[in-house]
């Protein structure tokens, strides 16, 4: 059955112009709105991208993810500001300040005020790590442009890394869809384990 899908399939070339721009627009809308699960759909097409035939899918699919993640940091940092400067503050700022709890905001400000820029391009590769450094850079009045070169290898960091996810479930399984499935339960896990460790670590301390 999933044999006679996959044959019906359409030819690489209409799957890369349809799914490039969809690619794009679901990381750039993912980093804009942090609630799409971005690095498994990143896995995912590093899965799809490496049983192509073609040499250069798997180049096209970092440059679409690392492109799009740049463009979503910029604007939400961009959107940030602004509430910032505002007296009245932003609907983008309340959403962003929502999604860093207290003591992660608090950790956030003093590791960049320990390590300056580093902070901010190690923060994509740890899960739920972006949003509490970009509000301690908002906070701390860190100028767009800074922003944006230091912005620059963390993005590249992270496509690359949820990349090499995909990569590997597409060499382990024979069948893109087993790989597609691998990455994006390797890449929930790792999005998740945070969390549960801290949930366990609180009920620990009580």
């Amino acid at each position: 059955m999933i044999q006679e899908v996959l044959r019906q399939l359409p030819a690489e070339s209409t799957q890369q112009a349809v799914g490039y721009p969809t690619l794009f627009t679901l990381v750039a809308l993912g980093s804009l709105v942090p609630v799409v699960p971005t690095g498994a759909l990143v896995s995912s097409a590093a899965v799809v991208a490496f049983h192509q035939t073609s040499p250069f899918t798997l180049l096209y699919v970092f440059a679409v993810a690392s492109g799009a993640a740049f463009l979503g940091d910029i604007c939400l940092y961009w959107l940030g500001q602004r509430g910032v400067r505002s007296k009245n503050g932003s609907k983008w700022l309340e959403a962003i300040t929502r999604r860093a709890a207290p003591e992660r905001l608090e950790q956030a400000q003093r590791k960049l005020d320990e390590h300056g820029a580093v902070v901010l391009v190690l923060s994509r590769l740890l899960p739920a790590g972006r949003i509490p450094v970009m509000l301690a850079c908002l906070l701390g009045r860190m100028p767009l442009r800074q922003f944006a070169r230091c912005d620059v290898p963390a993005c590249l960091a992270w496509a690359a890394t949820y990349q090499l996810i995909g990569i590997l479930g597409g060499s382990l399984f024979a069948e893109p869809w087993q790989g597609v499935l691998a990455a994006v339960v390797l890449t929930l896990v790792i999005s998740g384990a945070p969390a549960v460790w801290r949930r366990l670590r609180a009920r620990w301390a009580h």
